[in-house]
């Protein structure tokens, strides 16, 4: 790889961040507010997708921020494991602002404002985390990450709110301690943290003690966010924020740096042989196998859509984690690919459980049985998108988990394997039933979907998302007094609802669209379309190639 000093990684990180004073000055402008979020996504989104050819050709553009220490800087580098993450986030970005502006609208919600200003501050980070070129770097974005998306889970500001956003506070600035932790044991062992392809050389001969603790402390610390047991609870409680906010969590920005800081340790710190050395990639491997197999079977319990989800999303995530832990090289690629594929199916999924709250009010799977008809391109898209996660062929989940397994078997991980593929009759089990009903059930005639009604983790069912009425929100009166986006009377009006089909029934809207709003669903039909592509032609779409790039330059891992 060749260094070329640029400001494009900068840039990239900044656009989205001088755009935030920005929209907090359109508070009475929203049409206004809400084109500089479009224009601002697609300029990032251009940034960054400026650099691929680049990358893919070898060039990694450097931008060197500062110097505050001898081995200490910061520094931004886009590289191809920076580019694969920010790439994504970049692209979903424009697809979740779209499909935001529909979903506030829709339910009249307050402070759109401080939402949207919010989400550019996300992203902001986002892209940080994926450019930063070393430890350093990428704990300062890790961590302004973790403040930009608070607002964002306690949008909703109820009390239930306010918790689960002192529960992620809690979680997330524990697992920043221990990141910090490890980044300054990594110092102490090498005398520097620089992301280098294959580990840093140094590390191979450190003291083997202290080298398995900084992988500990690393590991762990990126695990919060990566949701791996038993530090995930945060993620189904931060269900109650908003559904745009739930698609962020899971599948663009907050989740996925928590495994791509995960992936920076095991490719780019320690590096495959360190690794394999220290003995430490079998623990790691068997922490990301009891959380898929345990995190499915709680999905089953589980009534409430966005719950369901979130625990898939923590099991989904620990194949990526399964795939890096593995060490070898078709189950890198097939980890590293799923990082996309995931975050593609998984927005859509989100993307229609909030469509069907907009439309309907419902949240809870036992009330959704025909809403096939009222809703069919929507409950299309969500069958494709499960089909995926439960790694049906033509669909991304399928091209990922294939490499994952066939890395599995290759290095002797029998159990691994047997454990994705428990894994995916496990998603089967828990997204037909989902399905089948919508089409194939009517309201007065269909059985309860929660498979396992057993106490096997977690707590009920509460609601899990936004969109409450002024009635069940305590008063802001500040907010009430400046913010022009609050519409209480409308929202009022709109909660009467509690969810399910009409007394008379599902009505009717056919395949025309007529279901929801087009903010919604042309998001929500893109998603879908770009699991399809990258299950079809992965390489066409460009994140195999990248991922192919990152593992094809560690040492002794592909040819």
């Amino acid at each position: 790889m060749t260094d070329v000093t640029s400001l494009r990684p900068l840039f990239a990180v900044l656009v989205s961040a001088v755009a935030i004073p920005v929209i907090l000055s359109l508070r009475s402008r929203p049409n206004v507010r809400e084109g500089v979020t479009l224009t601002v996504a697609a300029t990032k989104f251009a940034l960054v997708a400026s650099m691929v050819p680049g990358v893919l050709s070898g060039t990694t553009y450097v931008t060197r921020i500062g110097e505050f220490g001898d081995g200490l800087s910061l520094v931004l580098r886009a590289d191809p494991l920076g580019i694969l993450f920010a790439l994504l986030a970049s692209l979903l970005w424009i697809v979740t602002s779209f499909y935001s502006i529909g979903y506030m609208r829709g339910l009249s919600e307050h402070a759109q404002t401080r939402y949207f200003a919010s989400f550019a501050a996300s992203l902001a980070s986002a892209v940080g985390v994926a450019f930063g070129g070393n430890l350093v770097t990428l704990f300062v974005f890790y961590e302004l990450l973790t403040v930009s998306t608070y607002p964002l889970v306690t949008h909703d500001e109820t009390d239930e709110a306010r918790a689960a956003g002192r529960k992620y506070l809690t979680y997330t600035f524990g697992g920043g301690v221990a990141v910090l932790g490890g980044t300054a044991l990594v110092y102490v062992l090498t005398g520097t943290t620089a992301f280098t392809p294959g580990g840093i050389e140094a590390l191979a001969g450190a003291d083997p003690t202290l080298a398995r603790a900084a992988f500990a402390l690393l590991a762990g610390g990126f695990g919060v966010k990566a949701a791996l047991m038993p530090v995930h609870s945060w993620l189904p409680d931060a269900m109650v924020a908003p559904t745009p906010v739930s698609g962020l969590l899971h599948a663009v920005a907050v989740v996925k740096s928590g495994i791509f800081g995960i992936a920076r340790v095991v490719l780019d710190v320690f590096g495959t042989e360190t690794m394999a050395e220290l003995g430490v990639a079998a623990p790691l491997a068997v922490v990301a196998a009891i959380t898929l197999l345990t995190a499915s079977v709680i999905a089953l319990r589980q009534d409430n859509l966005k719950r369901r989800l979130a625990y898939s999303t923590i099991s989904q995530l620990s194949y990526i984690v399964l795939g890096l832990a593995l060490l070898e090289g078709e189950a890198l690629v097939g980890g590293l690919l799923h990082i996309p594929a995931h975050a593609f199916m998984k927005l859509t999924l989100f993307f229609c459980a909030g469509a069907i709250h907009v439309e309907t009010h419902t949240d809870d799977i036992s009330d959704m049985a025909g809403i096939g008809d009222r809703m069919p391109l929507t409950m299309a898209a969500f069958a494709v998108a499960a089909a995926g996660m439960a790694g049906i062929p033509l669909i991304a989940g399928f091209v990922s988990k294939w490499y994952i397994v066939i890395g599995a078997l290759e290095g002797g991980g029998l159990v691994f394997a047997a454990a994705l593929l428990v894994s995916g009759v496990l998603n089967i089990a828990y997204f037909w039933p989902i399905v089948y009903q919508a089409y194939f059930e009517s309201p007065d005639g269909h059985d309860e979907k929660p498979l396992v009604t057993a106490a096997l983790g977690g707590r009920g069912s509460p609601r899990a998302d936004g969109g409450r009425g002024a009635a069940t929100r305590e008063p802001d009166h500040e907010t009430a007094a400046h913010d022009a986006d609050r519409e209480t009377a409308a929202h009022e009006g709109h909660d009467e609802h509690h969810g399910g089909p009409p007394a008379e029934g599902w009505d009717v809207r056919g395949w025309r669209g007529a279901e929801s709003t087009w903010f919604m669903l042309g998001p929500i039909l893109t998603a879908a379309s770009l699991s399809v592509l990258l299950g079809v032609v992965p390489r066409t779409a460009v994140f195999l190639r990248i991922i192919e790039t990152v593992v094809g330059s560690l040492p002794g891992v592909m040819g």
